[in-house]
């Protein structure tokens, strides 16, 4: 007689189809690589856009979408009033939602993707205590701004409790991990990283980039800084528009990505005189940035922190050669001279002569992408990653 699947209830913030972050990919690449008859995956996350239905079966997951929403938000509408205060509520609509679910489901688990999901995982706990969490960190805010944020202060016991009644933490970095510890957590963590598509982000045509590069006009000589990235503080990308200023003229920056620094961005970008050497992309598909890494010369984020860092990852799957700090996360993949280029936080001057080294040092180049690349294939494979995942997940 077979074993029935284990039940598993998750809880995340946003997922596909839309508006998906590093936690979303991760947790479709992995549930999509566990068969369904060993574990049966309950996801509840905010609906956000009335397009959406509250139930659906996707991949390898049943989605149950909670909160009010509207009809197509734009990533603009989602973090201002009223649409953010769908993601203030998600705690309770998820919590209610998961009590609903759980009386006809019996979960054999709980599964809260980042710390934010953790609260209505705690709200469980106070009437299911025998049901196991396992909270997974994926958090690429600050440590300081998570725990500083207003909201989060006013109720930061509750806060701590998310990492006191937690089975198990499974980071995706070291520097997660110790966050866990100074948060209250005393049990063992786990550090499993995030992966990457390598066959997807390997691959591309040679047309698209083209394409891409004809759209913008990239001259022959021309050398592309390129980001994906939220235009955040944690993010500098203002560190690289400064390094710009003191760069070659034909040294352009090319940023994918929305966020509130953008008005700041380009106001700074006005004063060192840079404007017509950078291009605000805005809000790009995830399938699309394969193809502007290829169309481009390096991949650059010189973070001021950084929680893992899958964009960097990807970047080296793509033979991009990565310039960046070792903030955070990171530490645990960045060697210097090695599979990338390191800068020191906040500094301009080390970012103009890492992005001249690269430029002019073809050994240099070709020795970064070739340990990347590698690295990336033998350790962040998301089959590699998923199987590392299942380990954690039998522990339940």
């Amino acid at each position: 007689m077979s074993q029935a699947p284990k039940r598993v209830l998750i809880f995340a913030l946003t997922y596909y189809p839309k508006f998906v972050g590093g936690d979303g990919v991760a947790l479709k690449a992995i549930t999509d690589r566990i068969p369904s008859d060993a574990y049966e995956f309950h996801l509840i996350t905010l609906r956000l856009d009335s397009t959406l239905p509250k139930y659906e079966l996707f991949g390898n997951v049943h989605i149950h979408r909670v909160g009010f929403s509207k009809k197509n938000p734009t990533p603009e509408e989602l973090v201002r009033f009223p649409m953010y205060f769908a993601k203030v509520c998600f705690p309770i609509t998820a919590f209610l939602k998961a009590f609903a679910l759980h009386r006809k489901e019996r979960f054999d688990f709980v599964w809260a993707m980042m710390a934010y999901a953790g609260f209505p995982a705690v709200f469980f706990n106070f009437f299911f205590k025998k049901v196991p969490i396992l909270l997974t960190l994926q958090d690429g805010d600050p440590i300081e701004k998570i725990a500083g944020r207003a909201r989060i202060k006013i109720i930061m016991p509750l806060f701590k409790r998310i990492f006191k009644v937690s089975s198990h933490v499974q980071a995706i970095s070291t520097y997660l991990a110790d966050f866990a510890k100074q948060m209250g957590y005393t049990g063992e963590s786990t550090v499993v990283p995030n992966g990457v598509d390598y066959k997807k982000f390997s691959a591309f045509d040679p047309a698209d980039v083209e394409a891409i590069q004809k759209e913008y006009q990239k001259q022959p000589g021309d050398f592309w800084l390129f980001t994906a990235s939220r235009l955040v503080e944690k993010n500098a990308n203002d560190i690289v528009i400064r390094a710009l200023a003191k760069l070659p003229k034909n040294v352009k920056f090319i940023l994918a990505g929305l966020g509130p620094d953008r008005e700041m961005l380009e106001a700074l970008a006005a004063e060192l005189d840079v404007t017509e050497r950078i291009v605000f992309l805005g809000h790009m598909p995830h399938e699309s940035i394969p193809t502007y890494l290829r169309a481009s010369d390096a991949f650059i984020r010189p973070s001021r922190t950084e929680g893992f860092g899958n964009s960097f990852v990807e970047a080296m799957a793509a033979e991009t050669p990565v310039i960046a700090t070792t903030a955070g996360g990171i530490a645990d993949f960045l060697r210097h001279d090695e599979n990338g280029l390191e800068v020191a936080i906040e500094n301009v001057d080390d970012v103009v002569t890492q992005t001249l080294r690269l430029m002019h040092d073809d050994a240099l180049r070709q020795k970064v992408v070739a340990n990347a690349r590698e690295m990336v294939r033998e350790r962040y494979d998301w089959q590699t990653v998923t199987d590392e995942m299942l380990e954690v997940l039998e522990q339940m």
